[in-house]
């Protein structure tokens, strides 16, 4: 299996699904609070995807996923299922959200600080943002997908984080999880070769502890085992005809839509 290379109208769906996931992110964050349960972000987040974006939240019923957005919260690496707990103050919390416009997805997550974060959690989010956007900026037809997967892992180990293995980025389209796999970590020279068209997620996942992991009984939710915190940022990308185009690009983002490489 090789990566889909999307037509121009492909591309345009992209654009639209892709900010449509963005704009659930930037709603959702007034919402995200103390008190608040994950479940009632969830409601309000689907509430927002089927009746004013007339979406579709991609997670619901996905292999049997019960919920619209995944909602991992501290040592959850990533997969949570919102439920019935409410957030406390210093909690971090990765929100996931994938909607399905006209056939095509766009996948997107960030972090969220809940009240007052440790100045732990608060660099682990920073840095873990940072390798993401370090990816990005490297994203252009002729690159390997080792490159930007072994740029992620130095990044993040220089600060004695771990890079999760398990799990990773993937090809996007009218498939959810398409090939390739996009790895966040690797040697240079080594993975398929980025080609105009390409469109695929980013999404490194960074422990302040050890890099292993658990999967819980729910059969979703995964953990650090040693249970230190996890984060986790993500963004849907396109590849250029020099450089690459954001599809899931924030306000609150500091990296340009369309970054361009010159020849």
């Amino acid at each position: 299996m090789s990566a889909v290379i999307k037509t121009p109208a492909e591309i345009e769906k992209m654009r639209v699904a892709g900010r449509l996931a963005a704009e659930v992110l930037e709603m959702i964050e007034p919402h995200v609070k103390v008190g608040v349960t994950t479940e009632e972000l969830n409601q309000i987040c689907h509430d927002y995807i089927v009746n004013e974006q007339d979406a579709i939240p991609a997670p619901l019923n996905y292999h049997g996923f019960p919920k619209s957005i995944c909602t991992s919260v501290n040592h959850v690496i990533c997969h949570g299922i919102p439920n019935d707990k409410a957030l406390k103050d210093g909690d971090i919390i990765n929100i996931d959200i994938t909607v399905i416009k006209d056939g095509y997805h766009g996948d997107t997550s960030k972090m969220f600080y809940v009240g007052q974060p440790s100045i732990q959690a608060k660099r682990l989010c920073e840095i873990t943002q940072k390798s993401l956007y370090l990816a990005i900026e490297m994203v252009k037809p002729g690159v390997r997908l080792g490159d930007i997967g072994a740029a992620i892992q130095k990044y993040a180990e220089g600060f004695n984080y771990s890079i999760v293995r398990e799990y990773c980025g993937h090809g996007i389209g009218a498939e959810f999880h398409e090939e390739p796999q996009v790895m966040h970590y690797g040697k240079p020279g080594t993975g398929e070769v980025l080609q105009e068209g390409m469109c695929f997620t980013i999404e490194p996942m960074v422990n302040v502890g050890k890099r292993q992991c658990k999967l819980l009984k729910d059969e979703w939710t995964v953990v650090t085992k040693d249970r230190s915190l996890s984060a986790q940022w993500e963004h849907t990308l396109l590849v250029t005809k020099n450089g690459v185009e954001i599809l899931t690009l924030r306000s609150d983002d500091e990296l340009p839509r369309v970054i361009e490489h010159s020849e």
